[in-house]
């Protein structure tokens, strides 16, 4: 007899679990369905361990600079194994977090492959083969997404690595190709650089973090040539040779279509991800799907009323965060629906505010706009400017690479994008999203006292810059 619920969760990452601790927050009796560990691919592959293995990289990048700080030490170098390891615990330890808040908030917890057989009933396999049943009210699909392989050079966990085998490696390659200049990409460029490989990055596109803005791209671009970090830009990959030991790339130049052909000890792809959507027999119970992202409505609801989905395999902005949140408002929808909280106040996403982060060093950061992407949309703008080389806080860490930059309207001086790139961007980055989904204008942020001396100075200073107030550049 199948095991009945009101909502059944189908994975455990950072959307996953989060839409399962509020849907039982709401008053349902909620289960969650998972095939690997709880948390998903970013607490166990992803988000949480990369950001353990890069602060390994920025510690290291620091120790080679402590005589600069008045600091006597040999010359550092990683234990690799520790750094590894280490990456493996902090995960792990998110892991047991997780499993600790679905027993706090009594959610059902089913390890298992599911597949629907009918709107209303699942199938999950475990890893003996039993098969469980399980009912529910409805379903919330949180499936994520996983690496998208490089056509015809599928991943081999020797030669050619995904995102998850190139965070256990075994041993630094001396030699690292990288396939795609996302956020992926540049991180793992950033850390095997600090790590000691001989690091080349390809991209079809013009510059790094093709999606961010232009001229915060130009100045990662420096830094990471200045630490030897090889860029092939605007090209792109269209030929390989596996040997015994390394692969041969044969790159060719986007215009010119000039070509040439570099052996690498081993290669990562990150070119993007694609859905974990192929297995559960959605289409069977009538859910439309797009190249294998599910289709949604604004309240996440699919075109079969029983069955939600958020997150990664819904599609773009594949990030952790939205994932979660739209977690929250997908329990929330179902809640109203069903008549279970009429107190809720549902309030959409704003899709338009959405922070993109990515961890390397120097750290970048945005929210909205980018200042070709405001001209190309219609917006007269006025920009404004703070460099890090400015900030005395800056000057005293010895993290003066970067700048703050702001996109702004020009008549009421609204936020239609922040970018910043330099320490703690991830951070100072939610000033802004704060700020701009408050409607606060740039007079707002440059009158508002920061506290002296921060990094966050740069903030109210790029906002002052606009006005042609600034007073420390």
């Amino acid at each position: 007899m199948a095991e009945k619920f009101q909502v059944v969760v189908i994975g455990a990452g950072p959307g996953g679990y989060v839409a399962a601790i509020r849907s039982a927050q709401l008053g349902f009796k909620t289960a969650i369905i998972e095939m690997e560990k709880l948390g998903g691919i970013c607490l166990n592959w992803g988000c949480i361990p990369t950001k353990a293995l890069l602060q390994s990289a920025h510690l290291l990048e620091e120790m080679k600079h402590a005589n600069e700080f008045g600091i006597i030490s040999d010359l550092p170098k990683p234990d690799f194994d520790k750094v590894i390891s280490r990456s493996r615990k902090v995960a792990d330890q998110m892991a047991k977090g997780v499993d600790f808040l679905m027993k706090k908030n009594k959610v059902g917890v089913i390890y298992g492959k599911a597949s629907f057989k009918t709107k209303n009933l699942i199938s999950v396999i475990d890893s003996s083969g039993k098969e469980t049943e399980v009912e529910s009210d409805r379903f919330i699909v949180a499936t994520g997404a996983r690496s998208k392989p490089f056509p015809k050079l599928d991943f081999d966990s020797n030669l050619v690595l995904s995102s998850r085998e190139a965070m256990v490696e075994k041993t630094i390659p001396k030699k690292l190709g990288i396939i795609g200049a996302g956020a992926i990409g540049v991180e793992f460029a950033d850390f095997y650089s600090s790590m000691g490989s001989e690091v080349e990055i390809i991209e079809y596109l013009d510059h790094l973090l093709p999606n961010e803005d232009e001229e915060i791209s130009k100045v990662l671009e420096t830094s990471f040539k200045k630490r030897g970090i090889k860029l092939h830009l605007s090209k792109g990959v269209t030929g390989f040779e596996k040997k015994s030991n390394s692969i041969v790339l044969e790159i060719s130049e986007k215009v010119s279509g000039e070509k040439e052909k570099i052996e690498y000890d081993k290669i990562i792809v990150g070119i993007g991800l694609i859905p974990n959507t192929e297995n559960l027999k959605l289409e069977e119970v009538g859910v439309n799907l797009n190249k294998g992202f599910i289709n949604i409505d604004s309240k996440f609801r699919t075109n079969t009323e029983t069955i939600y989905a958020i997150g990664d395999c819904t599609g773009a902005p594949l990030l952790a965060h939205v994932a979660s949140m739209e977690g929250i408002k997908a329990a929330e929808a179902i809640a109203i629906e069903l008549g279970k909280n009429s107190h809720i106040h549902y309030e959409a996403i704003n899709y338009d505010l959405i922070p993109g982060c990515t961890y390397c060093h120097p750290e970048v950061a945005s929210v909205g706009m980018s200042e070709k992407k405001a001209i190309e949309q219609g917006y007269e703008i006025k920009i404004g400017r703070f460099p890090f080389t400015a900030s005395g806080r800056a000057q005293a860490v010895g993290q003066t690479t970067g700048m703050v930059k702001i996109v702004a309207g020009k008549e009421h001086g609204e936020i239609l994008g922040a970018h910043i790139i330099g320490a703690s961007a991830t951070e100072l980055i939610s000033e802004f999203m704060v700020g701009a989904s408050t409607e606060l204008t740039v007079h707002n942020l440059a009158t508002i006292i920061h506290a002296h001396p921060t990094l966050s100075e740069g903030v109210m200073e790029a906002a002052a810059d606009v006005l042609g107030e600034a007073i420390n550049i």
